[in-house]
């Protein structure tokens, strides 16, 4: 008899082989599709729900559909597993290459009583799976990882949409798929322990953003390279399309974030697409363009300065030769706290400060740059004219005779995990110029209708009317 585990194996592997052939038939393109699998928590019972059939990919309603079941009787307490990219062919690079999926899922899996298994879920329904679970459990996301999941104490009887971001790589960077991967599937180990530990019932989700097309760049040779080419010499166009696209992102103005590291973790990030000083001197604002010395493609800013702990964080940007200034420093100073009244953490942007042979000009900004301590800040514009977010702290401060101005403001100081940022908390305010426009629309019409009633009302009858079968009326005239 076969064990439950080589069933389950047997299953996913039959699924993913499957859908595998029918790609190869045309049925569905391999880079269209990602891998989706949801389960519960042990102890937890849900009906069972049929996977679609062999060869079919699930669109975004079905997979509305499968939600709703789940999350209709199932545990409202979600964490959500978003793989940047995912395929099935990933799903057999963690621990043994005999196991098809990760190790820890793999438990889980054979824990639960009731696990999901798509194996072909099209990339705009899972693309948009964070707005679905959103509408169904009527709760934000958090975004979350598991040494902030720990301090967390969740309730059963209250929904928590947790959503846990996992990286992904095409080989590129320093470590391999496989690592990353395996990585992963450590991180997912971490959450269901923490969730076991608290014996709060939950439903989790893994799935991917968008499909992990390797077949892309093999498409793209003919392109690239033009006329015949040996299968040997793929990796060569491979090579040169990277090249190329990494050469339009630089021109376009994107390039990574800078980022300080703590103990050889990421606690602080910054990205800006534009970053300028300006210093008021005999009337006249020289401006001074920081952006080419901070970011870029071999740019490695001065950061010796920098600090960062759980409460308190500090990023310096070390400049030379800045406005006839020989040593320069721009310092974020973050911090956080929790606040009483919202039941959460929340950072503050406490202060922008230069530093300059010897003086300090200090700008506030804790009154407008603030976001939810596990969340980024992000903002179009962030200046100290203009609409300013940044103010000096006094008449007397030597910063009223300067200026700073970034363009696509981003920063995180808090809850950093890997080398991308959390979900941005934006500085937009809720009424954009099109809702004022419809409300003083609107607000125009109610009083063009209000007028209209009041002249209607305002009518009053005659109170004699000329009858054609009597005699007329005869007014009579006087001198």
């Amino acid at each position: 008899m076969a064990s439950g585990s080589d069933k389950l194996q047997r299953v996913c592997v039959a699924l993913f082989t499957v859908l595998g052939v029918f790609r190869c038939f045309g049925v569905g393109r391999c880079d269209e599709q990602v891998p989706l699998i949801m389960w519960t928590s042990e102890g937890v019972s849900l009906p069972r729900q049929s996977p679609p059939a062999a060869g079919l990919i699930v669109g975004q309603q079905q997979l509305v559909s499968y939600l709703d079941k789940a999350l209709a009787i199932g545990p409202q307490n979600v964490l959500l597993f978003l793989q940047d990219k995912v395929s099935n062919k990933d799903m057999g690079q963690s621990g043994q290459k005999k196991k098809l999926c990760f190790a820890f899922i793999n438990r889980a899996l054979q824990s639960s009583s009731s696990p999901l298994v798509l194996p072909a879920v099209s990339w705009p329904a899972s693309h948009a799976v964070i707005g679905q679970l959103q509408d169904q459990l009527a709760v934000s996301p958090l975004y979350m990882d598991p040494e902030t999941l720990s301090q967390l104490r969740l309730n059963a009887s209250s929904p928590a949409f947790l959503v846990f971001r996992l990286p992904y790589t095409t080989g590129t960077d320093l470590l391999s798929p496989k690592e990353i991967l395996s990585g992963n599937d450590e991180v997912i180990g971490q959450v269901m322990s923490i969730m076991k530990t608290q014996s709060v019932p939950y439903t989790a989700i893994y799935t991917g953003l968008q499909p992990s097309r390797e077949a892309v760049s093999l498409s793209l040779e003919p392109v690239l390279g033009g006329g015949r080419s040996l299968l040997q010499s793929r990796g060569g166009y491979r090579d040169r399309y990277r090249e190329r696209e990494r050469q339009q992102k630089v021109k376009a103005g994107v390039y990574a974030p800078v980022e300080f590291k703590e103990r050889e973790k990421t606690c602080i990030l910054l990205w800006s697409k534009s970053l300028s000083v300006s210093i008021l001197r005999s009337g006249r604002w020289e401006i001074h363009d920081l952006t080419s010395s901070t970011f870029g493609e071999g740019v490695s800013p001065k950061l010796h300065g920098s600090s960062c702990d759980q409460n308190k964080a500090r990023l310096v940007l070390n400049y030379e030769n800045v406005l006839g200034h020989r040593n320069f420093k721009l310092i974020f100073a973050m911090s956080q706290r929790h606040y009483k009244v919202s039941a959460r953490r929340w950072f503050t942007m406490d202060a922008v400060e230069l530093e300059y042979d010897g003086t300090k000009a200090t700008f506030n900004g804790s009154r407008y740059i603030y976001a939810p301590a596990e969340y980024s800040y992000r903002c179009e514009s962030v200046t100290s004219f203009r609409w300013p977010l940044l103010v000096p702290r006094s008449s007397k401060d030597p910063a009223n005779q300067w200026r700073v101005s970034f363009e696509d403001f981003q920063i995180q100081g808090f809850n950093v995990t890997g080398r991308d940022f959390s979900y941005a908390s934006d500085c937009a305010g809720f009424f954009s110029p099109g809702i004022w426009m419809g409300l003083m629309t609107s607000l125009l019409l109610v009083l063009v209708l209000a007028y209209g009633l009041h002249m209607i009302m305002q009518l009053c009858t005659m109170d004699r009317f000329d009858d054609p079968k009597g005699p007329a009326i005869s007014v009579p005239q006087t001198e």
